[in-house]
């Protein structure tokens, strides 16, 4: 199997994990009384992301782990990708 989809399919799981954990950060902000719109993630993202962030840092003094699975799993998925694009065809 070639090295660019062993990357990419990667990368797709990557960016699963990704979606999936922005999915379970809004239902977290909903669950503390903050209002999410799920037509409008996209457009929201930083906004929903730096709101849990600052929630969690208010309760426990530090970032909730769903924080740097899903800022971790879009860095991991850029670079896949990146990297599966770089690769020259051969």
């Amino acid at each position: 199997m070639p090295i660019r989809t062993i990357l990419l399919g990667l990368g797709g799981a990557a960016a699963l994990v990704h979606v999936a954990s922005y999915i379970m950060i809004m239902a977290t902000l909903d669950r503390r009384g903050y209002k999410t719109n799920i037509f409008l993630a996209r457009i929201f993202f930083y906004k929903y992301v730096k709101a849990y962030k600052e929630a969690t840092e208010k309760e426990t003094g530090k970032p909730g782990p769903l924080y740097g699975i899903c800022i971790g799993a879009i860095v991991v998925t850029l670079a896949l990708v990146v990297a599966a694009v770089l690769l020259p065809k051969g």
